[in-house]
């Protein structure tokens, strides 16, 4: 026999067991601030230490020393302050999937902090509650062992009463990798520590361990009922504005003001009990699923929402308050209605705050698993009966705690978790306490368990048949083989029940980097059909972690930026929001804010109609004024007198009688512009702009300007074209004015944006198609081969043939560009011909125009008259409106965290580029062109992977193009819809043109 000896044997620890998954938690409840003493522990003194894997336990001793630890403030991330590195993953696990087990490389922080036994006032409990840990913690007070707990986003207390003395040293032990980082990834960074506040709070005899706020409206009587559970025999509930007394748990019946987002009506009140008074904040609403609709106060509601991770550049899910407060304050004043709270229940603050300034939610549990689908699903949580308990904790802590906010409108049991029987469980879970809301959960795509049918990034032709209920959907990727698993029975009935259900498009819009695109087009059809209730952008803000370079420069970290092995990490997937990741609005935000404005205009003749798209409120709270404007210059401006505009009505206001008389030239350069702002300050100032709209005026060409052409001076080896000269030989711009002119060619290419290179292939999505960015490799139009064909004289005009086209192919562009001056020899007109040769059908453009290169640094600004004054693109231009428009060429770059195509100007019919003495060169549309102006080009752009790798040249780059292609949403969603895409003809013309003028 074989004498063997076991010297080490990895077996699951007490932190990677699927059971328990607390020991001696309290009984999740409804989270409060009452009148009762508490005592914070958030404190910048804590003891830290860090140990690489799980060590012994060895530190709480009361006497221990722990002089020699480093000091570490909670709430923070302990991979933030210097110990350890954070990891990013969109999908993938950064483990071996092999639940329960966890590494044995395992970091582990432990904890200590000291405090005085706090003096109550009155005899009762003493608990102490932790908000949020990530990923597992167990606690000890005093030597003793209190108990431990899992669920990072999710709060836990503990009954700590028979272990005080006067002087407490709390010990907290936390592993980052636990049985409960199966359940957690969630396309997010992986951010170790005690994240969230520590209290110890004082519970006094007879006071209410929890409460249940019961808080209906029937909108046809305009009656609300009141009701508020609460255990004890001396508790009374008053709400001193209804004249409410009454004992908690009797019911009243009353006139009262909704709740809803756009009216967030709170009534104060106020539950007393022997031991303390609670504030409560209650709002009368009530939530339905009736005729195919979901409803609050019998009105359909339309989600216009974004998804919401907590986060925050330097403290990453550490967010304060006043974070907090500026987040809902930017949602509401970009016109969206609703927030989804990625994956996991946020603070409890972020609620009050919805709450009390109007926000739909939907609350999502602590739940993801999407890394088990690199593994075909197997061992997936949602299907194993050695996870029901731990998804059934999670689930009741979530209702529990969140229960008594009115701003909560739909329950969502996790994310991208596939399917199983524990979903069903935890769905009826949710129904068996809180009936008065409907449960949501995007991966069930049969509709079998959720009350409404939700899914993700789904093309607007599909979104279009399912509002027509036409859908075919039978799933994607391995939502296929599911489908296929049904019997003919069950497909039936559930395609059935699936089909009466509203539809929520629970993520879509991706916008990562330069984007997204094509919001207006699912705006329309949402509008269009009433079973599309709207959806939820994805997502709110960046993700990247500031950091400093060597030299002081700062940029925004992502995947891999912290040693994370190739293959594991998801790059810069992580900055997908409309904030950078410092809360600045990047121009998508304010595409939303266009496209989602509740306030619709439409000239009609001579009148104005005005559509009011609140679901339930009118339009007093806003005024209405007019301006019309010359080349951006007011001529004049008035207020328009509306009527009131009941909720989803239209209304008609005669126009102005300035306005009913054409005026113009042949510029276009008169707009008239109409705005509803803020009447009083709310969640924004008074005259906050909720909504316009832009008109041009009618205007007839004047054709009596005919041009007059300049002679042409030929050299030794040059020609020189009015302030231009040529090199003779190649027909190449040497100067224009005093400027040296480094290069001009006809360009196609720009620095592939986010969408352009397009999303993982991943197992929800395996059959994503090529993004444009291979394609204009394999096309090779980052190397365009340019080849000079002739340089004639044609009358006055300098006339110069190119054919422009990618080695190993035949297909190419013929290129006449003519040259004529004008205006007695003070400026250039650029006339440019493209006849695409041979087959270009299957290839989008990045752009087509030309780039000039300016021998210059010292050009500073540029003023222009166009779209603005941020960026735009032909599927992302709701936000810009005709005006004249300044900014430094600095201002003019989008610093998206990893550079990429931005800055396109649309509709420009001149720009002036210049110094600070106001010389420089003007560009002139035939009639408009696009415009980029830069340091840097597009090559250089390309190459970057960081801001601060974005060195100013002494050239100042400019763009003139004909045709920029849309952006679309690739990166995670369709890609640029056919009619703004820019495709070639093989032998069909195009043609464009403008003027070069000299300044100063």
């Amino acid at each position: 026999m074989t004498d063997r000896q076991v010297l080490y044997q990895h077996h699951p620890a007490e932190h990677e067991n699927t059971q328990p998954w607390s020991k001696s938690a309290l009984k999740p409840r409804a989270w409060h601030e009452s009148d009762a003493d508490r005592l914070s522990l958030n404190s910048p003194d804590w003891r830290f230490r860090l140990s690489p894997t799980v060590i012994p336990v060895d530190f709480t001793a009361v006497d221990y020393d722990d002089s020699k630890w480093d000091k570490l403030v909670v709430p923070s991330h302990w991979v933030l302050n210097g110990h350890g590195k954070p990891i990013y993953t969109n999908l993938e696990y950064p483990f071996v999937v092999d639940p329960p087990r966890v590494p044995t490389e395992n970091p582990t922080g432990d904890y200590r902090y000291s405090f005085i036994k706090p003096q109550w006032s009155g005899a009762g409990r003493t608990i102490i509650r932790f908000d949020g840990v990530e990923s597992w913690f167990k606690l000890w007070l005093n030597e003793v062992e209190i108990g431990w707990s899992s669920g990072s986003r999710l709060p836990v207390e503990f009954d700590i009463t028979d272990h005080l003395s006067e002087n407490n040293i709390i010990c907290v032990r936390v592993i980052q990798w636990s049985a409960g980082s199966y359940l957690e990834d969630q396309d997010q960074w992986w951010l170790p520590g005690i994240f969230r506040d520590v209290t110890v709070l004082h519970r006094p005899n007879n006071c209410a361990d929890d409460h249940f706020v019961h808080a209906s409206y029937d909108y046809t009587t305009g009656k609300g009922t009141l009701k508020v559970d609460c255990e004890g025999e001396f508790t009374r509930v008053t709400v001193p504005e209804l004249n409410i007394d009454m004992h908690a748990g009797d019911s009243i019946t009353l006139d009262v003001e909704p709740w809803s987002a756009e009216v967030p009506r709170l009534y104060r009140g106020t539950l007393a009990t022997d031991g303390e008074h609670i504030p409560l904040n209650i709002g009368f609403r009530t939530v339905e699923i009736r005729d195919g609709n979901f409803r609050v106060n019998g009105a359909v509601i339309l989600f216009n929402g974004v998804n919401r991770h907590e986060f925050h550049c330097e403290r990453g899910r550490a967010v304060d308050k006043e974070t907090m407060l500026q987040d809902v304050l930017t949602i509401k004043r970009n016109n969206f209605n609703a927030v989804r709270t990625s994956h996991y229940p946020p603070s409890s603050h972020f609620l009050d705050l919805c709450d009390e300034y109007g926000l739909w939610v939907v609350d999502e549990g602590d739940y993801e698993t999407h890394g088990f689908g690199f593994v075909d699903w197997r061992k997936n949580p949602s299907d194993s009966p050695a996870w029901t308990d731990a998804l059934i904790n999670r689930t009741q802590r979530m209702v529990e705690r969140d229960k008594n906010h009115p701003s909560i409108v739909l329950w969502s049991l996790g994310n991208e978790a596939y399917r199983g029987f524990n979903i069903g469980l935890m769905a009826n879970c949710v129904r068996s306490r809180d009936s008065s809301r409907p449960v949501h959960y995007e991966n069930d795509w049969t509709g079998e368990h959720s009350d409404i049918w939700t899914h993700m990034y789904t093309w607007p032709e599909e979104i279009e048949r399912i509002g027509k209920r036409e859908e075919t959907f039978d799933g994607y990727g391995y939502q296929k083989r599911e489908v296929s698993l049904l019997t003919e029975a069950d497909r039936v009935r559930l395609e059935k029940s699936r089909r009466e259900k509203p539809f929520i498009a629970i993520e879509y819009g991706h916008s990562m980097g330069n984007g997204p695109g094509g919001l207006l087009e699912y705006q329309q059809i949402f509008e269009k059909y009433p079973r599309l209730q709207g959806g939820f952008i994805w997502e709110f803000i960046d993700h990247g972690l500031k950091q400093t370079t060597a030299d002081g420069k700062t940029f925004y970290a992502y995947g891999g930026d912290f040693g994370e092995p190739r293959g594991t990490h998801g790059g810069n997937f992580v900055c997908d929001g409309l904030l950078f990741p410092d809360r600045t609005p990047s121009p998508a935000l304010l595409d939303v804010k266009a496209v989602f404005q509740p306030v619709v205009f439409t000239l009609d003749d001579k009148k104005l109609l005005i559509r009011n798209k609140y679901d339930l409120r009118d339009l007093s709270h806003l005024r209405f004024s007019w301006r019309l404007e010359k080349y951006g210059e007011v001529v004049e401006q008035g207020e328009l007198d509306v009527p009131k505009v009941k909720a989803r009505h239209t209304v008609t206001v005669d126009l102005p009688s300035t306005l009913t008389t054409a005026r113009g030239d042949s510029k276009a350069g008169w707009w008239w512009t109409v705005t509803a702002t803020l009447d009083g300050a709310t969640w924004a100032p008074d005259g906050h702009e909720v909504a316009w709209a832009q008109y041009p005026l009618p205007h007839s060409e004047n054709t009596s300007n005919k041009a007059v052409l300049t002679s042409l001076k030929i050299g030794n080896d040059t020609v020189s074209v009015g302030p231009a000269t040529f090199d003779s030989t190649f027909g190449k711009l040497l100067t224009f004015g005093s400027i040296g002119v480094e290069d001009s060619h006809l360009d196609l290419w720009r620095a592939p944006t986010d969408n352009d290179i397009g999303g993982p292939i991943t197992p929800d999505w395996p059959e994503v198609s090529a993004p444009n960015r291979d394609k204009w490799y394999t096309a090779g139009l980052d190397r365009i081969q340019n080849r000079v064909d002739s340089v004639e004289k044609v009358g006055e005009s300098l006339v110069v043939k190119y054919t422009d086209g990618a080695a190993i192919y035949d297909r190419c562009l013929r290129t006449t560009m003519t040259y004529e001056a004008r205006d007695e020899g003070r400026s250039l007109h650029v006339g440019v011909s493209i006849i695409p040769e041979n087959d270009w059908s299957d290839l989008q453009l990045p752009r087509l125009g030309i780039r000039l290169t300016l021998d210059t640094k010292s050009l500073e600004r540029v003023k222009w008259f166009g779209l603005g004054p941020g960026e735009a693109y032909p599927d992302l231009r709701s936000s810009v409106r005709m005006g004249a428009w300044e900014k430094s060429i600095d201002e003019w770059q989008t610093p998206y965290v990893m550079p990429q195509e931005n800055g396109n100007r649309m509709d420009v019919q001149y720009a002036d580029i210049v110094d600070d003495q106001g010389q420089g060169v003007r560009i002139e549309g035939d009639p408009h062109f696009n415009l980029t102006v830069r340091r840097w080009t597009s090559e250089q752009l390309t190459a970057a992977k960081r801001v601060t790798e974005l060195e100013p040249s002494d050239k100042t780059i400019i763009n003139i193009d004909y045709a920029n292609s849309g952006i679309g949403s690739a990166s995670c969603g369709p890609g640029v819809a056919d009619k703004y895409r820019t495709v070639l003809k093989a032998g069909e013309a195009m043609r464009f043109g403008f003027v070069l003028r000299t300044l100063g």
